[in-house]
């Protein structure tokens, strides 16, 4: 990992050059985007379709599955996925949905159990997906059984991630999907962390609410009192990994690293500058010194909302109850920021964008974080196949 907190060095450096000039990274040029793309329904249906039900989406960590008969079942824009871990401890995922009359098979939450029974007329199905027990089954008549295993998902787990596309029979290979950013999670070792909790949160069209985690040009007026005493506003470095983003925030004591040897400069995330690491389209991790936490973002039931499950997890677990009490307090401490402040301002944005007042929204070259990813939406949903690939800066 040398090689690794190298980079971060030089990043590092870098982001050092934008407090000290007051510059930030930028892209070529500034770049309009049509209003319309955060309402019309048509492409609303179309990112769901061609973007969140074809690429690789992380549903869950590791630790939220530690053991044998492990089970995570939750609602994805209205498709109900089970996550399992099997006797063989290997991560599968299924549409939790019994074939037999549609009826959901595990209890939304998590658990454990090795076996899944219908509430609906009691057929029961193992947890990796094969039915296991038609009730009656003398009286059912006959059927070809394998014709009635749970609908599997494409599910790969890698650097203590679990993730599921949401289409049968797509191939995946989340190694291969994190490309460049595989070693930023890998250092993590988030299979070893201590998982809290998760809070939903509800907000904007889901373009609204990641704009924000794509930029600190807001720092300054939005988070005034919580983020921008530690962070100086519009002082950014990106950098792309195919879609996905390392974001690097410095902080005001980042001067501090030039009384430093410049070797260590890579080992100090949280003690100078700040990453946010993101992965396309709706996922977005925070490691700060108190906590981290990571945002899955999914579009709601209309293109003027989305489902936000926030997510808590520390390397180590609280040994003490008054360290778990701080832990907890800092954990809604970061919530109440994103709910009250981001998320808020992103509700006003939406009733912006829906009054006419406006045809465009338009990034700045200091926004090239936004640019890109709006790139990448176009791209996913260019049925052509005519649309070259877009690059972080050009």
């Amino acid at each position: 990992m040398t090689e690794l907190y190298e980079k971060y060095g030089d990043i590092a450096e870098r982001m050092l050059h934008f407090v000290e000039s007051r510059t930030t990274d930028q892209a070529s040029t500034t770049m309009r985007v049509p209003v319309e793309n955060y309402l019309d329904p048509a492409r609303w249906e179309r990112e769901k379709e061609r973007v969140f039900k074809r690429l690789p989406l992380m549903l869950a960590l590791t630790i939220e599955l530690p053991e044998k008969n492990d089970y995570k079942a939750m609602q994805i824009m209205g498709l109900p996925v089970v996550i399992t871990r099997g006797k063989d401890m290997r991560a599968r995922a299924f549409l939790n949905v019994c074939k037999h009359r549609a009826a959901h098979l595990a209890p939304e939450g998590k658990g454990n159990c090795s076996r899944f029974s219908c509430p609906y007329h009691g057929w029961t199905y193992a947890n990796d997906g094969k039915l296991l027990g038609i009730a009656e089954a003398s009286t059912f008549g006959e059927v070809d059984r394998t014709d009635l295993n749970m609908t599997e998902l494409p599910c790969d787990e890698v650097a203590g991630m679990i993730f599921v596309i949401l289409t049968p029979g797509l191939e995946i290979d989340a190694k291969s999907w994190l490309g460049g950013m595989y070693d930023d999670f890998a250092a993590l070792k988030l299979e070893d962390w201590y998982y809290h909790k998760s809070k939903e949160m509800r907000g904007a069209n889901w373009k609204v609410a990641y704009d924000g985690y794509l930029e600190g040009y807001h720092f300054a007026a939005a988070h005034k009192d919580t983020v921008a005493p530690r962070s100086p506003s519009n002082r950014a470095h990106y950098e792309g990994f195919g879609p996905h983003i390392r974001l690097g925030f410095p902080q005001k004591s980042i001067v501090d690293l030039k009384g430093l040897p410049r070797d260590e400069w890579g080992r100090r995330e949280n003690d100078g500058y700040d990453f946010i690491r993101m992965l396309f389209p709706n996922f977005a991790l925070f490691l700060a010194p108190e906590m981290c936490q990571f945002a899955q973002l999914f579009p709601g039931d209309a293109p003027n909302k989305n489902v936000t499950i926030m997510n808590y997890v520390f390397p180590t677990k609280p040994e003490t109850e008054e360290e778990m009490r701080k832990l907890d307090e800092m954990c809604d401490f970061f919530y109440n920021v994103v709910e009250e402040e981001d998320y808020f301002l992103g509700m006003k944005v939406q009733n912006g964008l829906e009054s006419g007042a406006m045809t465009h929204q338009t990034f700045g070259r200091n926004e090239p974080g936004n640019q890109f990813f709006h790139k990448w939406i176009d791209y996913y949903l260019n049925e052509s196949g005519q649309t070259p690939m877009p690059v972080m800066k050009d």
